[in-house]
């Protein structure tokens, strides 16, 4: 087993690494930019080393420096976490050339399944249906002719990376010249790799994955499916396991490709193969992740299983602990993603000190957060503050357990979350009849259901005003009726203590005044002969 660490990453997944470390009696070493100094994820680790200024191309991609940290510090291994260079191939071989282990899949694996287009190529030899699409040439005019053969609506997608970055849906062919120079410019800037290719849009599917594991003994499971239809800017903001929509059959069906796909291109380690699943209920293979998923939490919430240790197991060359007739699903388990984003300005980042953060504490709860109490959300970084999972015995039980952790997440200061929007997600009639896809929160958010025949049920008329402490408020989106809760508390408080500093207070002249105790001048009530004096 290994003795240190290095995790190459920041914020929540770096500090859900560390505590893995800590639990297997694993050293680890923290990596941080001038930005992230005061961070949590390096107050916790057992070492910590600056490796540049705030631009990620200075920091955190700067392979060379942070493989110089990992043998400075007699490292044995380096955890990517998740984005950065966690599905960087290059980097995967220089720390294998190193000395060190990579934790995570070999580089073959990754160059054919991280670059969307070659794990199309793979997929569809190995039988798994994918997407139509195109993604031959790199040239404008080439893309364009194929954009109209292939027709609209349609999507631009970056061939590295994920999570929305470097993507465009596209509705008419004149869309195309823009979509493809600023999807190349974001994708180069988020993975350097501006390669892009095109996909037929599927009119709005359901967005399924499947968490696979795979060993260096020839063994790969898969841990059941992830549902991930509600997401803002083609990112994901709540997931949940079981999906609502899957029945056993096509849970079965959708597993077993996944695991042939893994087996396809020899993959080991932690991955996600995610397909789409469109109304006639068919699924069609969308791309890979070759790395540790943002949404892990729940899969081990249901399946008992830490996909952190058991990462860390197989990269030391130990067999996976079971086979797939071992592995079940228990409960419904919910994750949210809070952010410090603002709803009403398509949920742009909104940046600032985090004054207070009180994280909601009960059976069934879990909080990974990378940001505490005095830490500051900058533009440097993704503004994702943490993530909010809950267990319930099924899904309505999982739907009430968030609601009342969201009510009691408090983070104060001058910065807006999307606590209050989630909520509005949870409560929404759609979401609990697990009929959201894809296209649910643009719906919702323009106030259109026209699709279905019904007005949304969010829209501007009716909306509170939020003030930017209030992570319990939106801009858009009013707050439900929900139970007295610790924010109002602190509000409660708040507007005492500004009662109390602006009273007036009696001077040692008041005091030797007439000696009436009931004095007028002797109050600090704001008593005027009009009327009393209001403090709002």
């Amino acid at each position: 087993m290994f003795r240190k660490i290095l995790i190459a990453n920041r914020g929540e997944i770096a500090v859900r690494i560390i505590r893995a470390c800590q639990e297997m009696g694993i050293a680890t070493v923290a990596v941080f930019s001038d930005a992230d100094a005061r961070a949590l994820h390096v107050a916790l680790a057992d070492e910590a080393a600056h490796i540049g200024p705030p631009p990620p191309r200075e920091s955190y991609l700067h392979s060379e420096r942070i493989l110089q940290v990992a043998q400075a510090r007699g490292c044995d291994a380096i955890h990517p976490g998740y984005g950065f260079l966690s599905e960087n191939a290059d980097f995967a071989d220089a720390v294998s050339a190193a000395g060190l282990a990579f934790i995570g899949p070999g580089a073959h694996a990754m160059r054919v399944m991280g670059s969307k287009t070659s794990a199309r190529t793979a997929m569809q030899a190995a039988g798994v249906p994918v997407v139509p699409g195109y993604q031959e040439s790199q040239a404008d005019a080439d893309l364009i002719e194929a954009a109209r053969m292939i027709g609209f609506p349609l999507l631009v997608k970056a061939t590295a990376g994920g999570g929305g970055k470097g993507m465009r849906i596209l509705h008419a062919p004149a869309e195309l010249p823009h979509a493809l120079e600023s999807a190349r410019r974001e994708a180069l800037n988020a993975f350097g790799d501006d390669r892009i290719y095109l996909e037929k849009l599927i009119a709005s599917p359901h967005h399924i994955e499947f968490q696979i594991f795979a060993d260096h003994h020839g063994h790969a499971v898969h841990l059941f499916e992830r549902e991930c239809s509600v997401q803002r800017r083609h990112q994901k903001i709540i997931e949940e396991t079981p999906s609502p929509l899957l029945d056993d059959a096509l849970r079965q069906r959708m597993g077993e490709a996944a695991v042939a796909a893994v087996h396809a291109v020899g993959y080991t380690n932690a991955g996600t193969l995610e397909f789409l699943v469109d109304a006639q209920r068919n699924f069609y293979f969308l791309e890979m992740n070759t790395r540790l998923q943002v949404e892990h939490p729940i899969t081990e919430a249901v399946t008992g299983v830490d996909l952190v240790k058991l990462q860390i197991r197989v990269a030391a060359g130990e067999p996976l602990p079971f086979t797939q007739a071992d592995l079940s699903q228990r409960g419904h388990a919910i994750e949210c993603r809070i952010y410090a984003e603002d709803p009403a300005n398509n949920f742009l980042p909104a940046i600032g000190k985090v004054l207070t953060a009180v994280e909601p504490v009960g059976p069934g709860v879990r909080v990974d957060a990378g940001v505490t109490t005095g830490d500051e959300v900058t533009l440097h970084y993704d503004p994702m503050i943490a993530k909010l999972i809950v267990l319930g015995e099924h899904r309505r039980d999982a739907i009430g357990k968030m609601l009342w952790a969201l009510r009691h997440y408090v983070v104060l200061g001058d910065i807006i979350t999307n606590i209050a929007f989630l909520r509005q997600v949870l409560v929404h009639p759609r979401f609990q009849a697990g009929d959201t896809t894809t296209d649910f929160v643009d719906e919702m958010v323009g106030g259109r259901d026209k699709e279905r025949g019904r007005e949304g049920e969010w829209g501007a008329e009716g909306a509170a005003t939020a003030h930017p402490i209030s992570s319990l408020q939106s801009p858009i989106f009013p707050s439900p009726p929900l139970p007295f809760s610790s924010l109002d508390l602190a509000f409660a408080v708040a507007a005492l203590a500004e009662i109390v500093q602006k009273a007036p207070t009696s001077s040692a002249a008041d005091m030797i005044a007439d000696g009436d105790p009931f004095s007028p001048w002797r109050q600090g009530s704001g008593f005027r002969l009009g009327g009393d004096k209001p403090t709002r």
